[in-house]
């Protein structure tokens, strides 16, 4: 293969000229296969150059040295025997090899991730999940181009993690297909959509193909220029309003501080699709407070403005919960992260249960809420009961 055999040249250059940095070896052609990546690095042993591979399995890594040549031997057997794809990184250029769904195999080079081999990068910041080929993180902004930690961004890449914590146990308990369709309502700059299909096909090895819905036109071409550069090519962005997404297919959906109504918007296109995950984290809260205005309330505690914007999204995210409830979900709402680095932190989880059985006591639950609170109607019942 011409385009393999030019990798691997450039990969001879960039090991005599002292720029290459590590390499990634993704997307295993056999579906079935316990072995999900491949990472390969420079080591000296006993004062001679050589390549460490670590062969990362479902269950656990093994590590494996070669001499330059008999790494580059096995590199040839691997890439287009063993994976599809190949992403290498040097000082001076990122090579990503790519194999389409009909075959046609590509060899792209765009501008270097990284400024400095991993030898002399110090003080590397400890990767938790959100890991593999680290260029995302560089591309937007949360690492620089040593591959170390930007400080400003340290809430996010926690956030980030945090996120890729909570997925991963989500996931491992639900009942999903083979191939995963995912769906981010709202994915704005994408820091949380890059981690999420990063961790879940090149760290856990599952078919996933992820879907980023976004209203800025020019977020959408930045966020798919970054999936390009990193050779992520299940992830995709699309620039439309959440209301007019129509694709069928959600086994996840997820919708992270889509303003206002736009996260009922996100749950009710869930919902229709009898998505196995529906995963959110609201804000903003409008609906029902904008329907209250002038309307006296009984509760001493909705006396004070603070309390009573706190009192009303905790009622918007109760019904969501019970509506979902309705719907055969079983529901948590927990603390995304720390209110020291957001408020935007109450996450709201639909899990997919078999059942048939319509609950009528949990329609009894949110007619209660409504009319302790003067609530004429919750946009998402609203949605569904117009449907």
């Amino acid at each position: 293969m011409k385009e393999q055999s030019q990798l691997l040249d450039f990969l001879k250059q960039s090991i005599l000229a002292h720029t290459f940095v590590k390499m990634t070896i993704s997307s295993p052609i056999d579906k079935q296969s316990s072995l999900l990546n491949l990472y390969v690095r420079y080591i000296e042993m006993k004062g001679l150059g050589g390549l460490s591979f670590t062969y990362r399995y479902k269950t656990n890594d093994q590590v494996k040295n070669w001499s330059i040549e008999e790494g580059i031997q096995e590199l040839q057997k691997i890439i287009g025997g063993v994976f599809k794809n190949a992403s290498m990184f040097t000082t001076t250029q990122d090579y990503i090899l790519l194999h389409s769904k009909k075959g046609v195999v590509t060899l792209q080079q765009n501008k270097a991730t990284f400024s400095a081999t991993l030898e002399s990068v110090h003080d590397r910041q400890k990767v938790k999940r959100a890991s593999g080929t680290h260029a995302y993180l560089t591309y937007l902004g949360i690492m620089d181009a040593n591959g170390v930690l930007i400080q400003k961004m340290s809430d996010k890449y926690r956030q980030i993690n945090k996120y890729l914590e909570i997925i991963e146990g989500l996931v491992e308990s639900a009942t999903l297909p083979e191939e995963i369709h995912i769906v981010d309502m709202g994915s704005g700059k994408g820091y949380l959509t890059f981690a999420l299909y990063d961790y879940l096909s090149n760290e856990k090895g599952l078919n996933v193909h992820v879907t980023g819905i976004e209203l800025r036109e020019e977020l959408v071409d930045y966020c798919n220029d970054i999936a390009q550069k990193c050779g992520f090519e299940n992830l995709r962005f699309v620039c439309k309003p959440i209301q007019t997404y129509s694709e069928k297919q959600i086994d996840i959906l997820i919708a992270l501080h889509a303003c206002d109504t736009a996260t009922d918007d996100a749950i009710y296109k869930g919902i229709v699709s009898n998505a196995q995950l529906i995963v959110c984290a609201p804000c903003c809260h409008k609906q029902i407070r904008q329907q209250l205005k002038g309307i006296e309330q009984e509760s001493p505690i909705l006396k004070y403005g603070i309390f009573k914007e706190r009192q009303f999204e905790m009622v918007t995210d109760t019904i969501r919960a019970l509506i979902l409830e309705q719907h055969h979900y079983q529901t948590k709402v927990f603390e995304f992260i720390s209110n020291e680095h957001t408020r935007k932190n109450v996450m709201l989880v639909g899990s997919k249960v078999a059942s048939n059985v319509q609950d009528q006591t949990v329609q009894g639950k949110i007619d209660a809420i409504k009319k302790d609170y003067h609530i004429d109607f919750h946009y998402l019942e609203k949605l569904i009961a117009t449907s």
